[in-house]
């Protein structure tokens, strides 16, 4: 069975009014004024939503019980109609805000892991051996704990600088 939308406008003046509790006129008289305006069939005749039957309901209720002139109701309707657009808005920049957040974090990741790599430090022994560490302090332990240092025989450079460090 085909799912129908509460915006889709399928619902005559008089279905509308019906499912609203109100007359007819009343329901034509808030299109006129434009606090439930009606969208149009292709030969011209009004056509309501489920959405715009709610509406209806609530300007008889702010009508009736609250006492609330037209003028009043149509204001109401206004503001309420800012206030959800303003919450869709909201709620489209938090998502954006968020997949911003995770963009940073992949390039602060990215670019960490880059700088790990720009600032390796690499040895070279004259039998051609290399040897490669993050940091200086590193490779000169590494060294150490395989019984070399990094004296006459080996180079040391960080490609990145383009410098050699003395021995």
């Amino acid at each position: 069975m085909a799912k129908i939308s509460r915006s889709a406008p399928i619902l005559t003046v008089s279905v509308a009014a019906e499912l609203a509790g109100m007359h007819a006129q009343t329901v034509r008289q808030y299109d006129r004024l434009g606090l439930v305006p009606a969208r149009r069939a292709r030969g011209g005749g009004r056509r309501y939503s489920l959405t715009d039957v709610d509406k209806l309901i609530e300007v008889q209720r702010l009508s009736q019980e609250e006492g609330i002139n037209l003028s009043g109701i149509a204001r109401i309707l206004e503001l309420k109609s800012e206030v959800e657009k303003l919450e869709a808005t909201r709620a489209h920049l938090e998502k954006q805000l968020e997949r911003m957040s995770q963009l940073g974090e992949i390039m602060r990741a990215e670019l960490e892991r880059q700088y790990r790599k720009d600032n390796r430090v690499f040895a070279a022994s004259a039998e051609g051996q290399v040897m490669m560490a993050e940091r200086l302090d590193q490779l000169r332990a590494a060294l150490r704990r395989q019984g070399q240092s990094d004296s006459q025989d080996l180079v040391v450079w960080n490609p990145r600088r383009l410098t050699l460090f003395p021995s």
